[in-house]
């Protein structure tokens, strides 16, 4: 998946971006949901697969100190040119391996927008293990993923079988459909939706 990010954001064919300015109320209100649940100041948040960064930022305006991940360089870029950059962090990297991108220890809430369902089942594992290592006792993590299904170009998807398999240690404690307006046809009939995740 990777090699297809990169040409995508290459030829700017990212309709997830548009998708995720579509859904962004919804995304507002869970994020709103885990802030609720915490005493100021918020802590270190990380945007695994954050592109250009959108949401990393929001992340950072509402108070935590956060990070964006991508191991597309182009996005990442892109990324650090936007309006308020400069209140994140932006790091090239690649999520199977959160050690070696040197994201740091003591992230309290990880937010994946599409990272895992498209991984393969060794590749999930290191992400379960990467995010498990560097979480808080009591962090979340907040997953959109595709129902589970054979597809030739879009992202293999993702259960809650799979989903706790790479992540032994944490529970899923929430599950909605995602916001899917601002969506392809294709992109909609596989049924994302949003996973919410806290450790045990």
């Amino acid at each position: 998946m990777g090699a297809g990010y990169a040409l995508a954001y290459r030829v700017g064919l990212t309709p997830w971006e548009r998708a995720g300015e579509a859904a962004s109320e919804q995304l507002g209100r869970l994020m709103d949901r885990e802030e609720h649940e915490r005493t100021a100041p918020l802590g270190r948040a990380l945007d695994i697969g954050c592109g250009t960064g959108r949401h990393t930022i929001e992340l950072a305006d509402r108070g935590w100190r956060a990070v964006g991940l991508d191991d597309v360089g182009r996005a990442v870029e892109r990324a650090r040119q936007r309006t308020g950059a400069a209140s994140a962090q932006f790091v090239v990297g690649d999520a199977t391996d959160l050690a070696g991108a040197a994201v740091g220890a003591d992230i309290d809430f990880f937010l994946d927008i599409g990272c895992f369902h498209g991984l393969s089942d060794k590749e999930r594992e290191h992400y379960g293990h990467g995010v498990t290592a560097a979480a808080t006792p009591h962090a979340s993590l907040l997953m959109l993923a595709f129902r589970p299904g054979h597809r030739v170009v879009l992202p293999r998807g993702a259960g809650n079988a799979d989903v706790e398999r790479a992540l032994p240690g944490w529970t899923i404690v929430d599950e909605e459909p995602a916001d899917t307006s601002g969506m392809p046809a294709p992109v909609r009939r596989t049924a994302p939706r949003w996973l919410r995740l806290r450790r045990r």
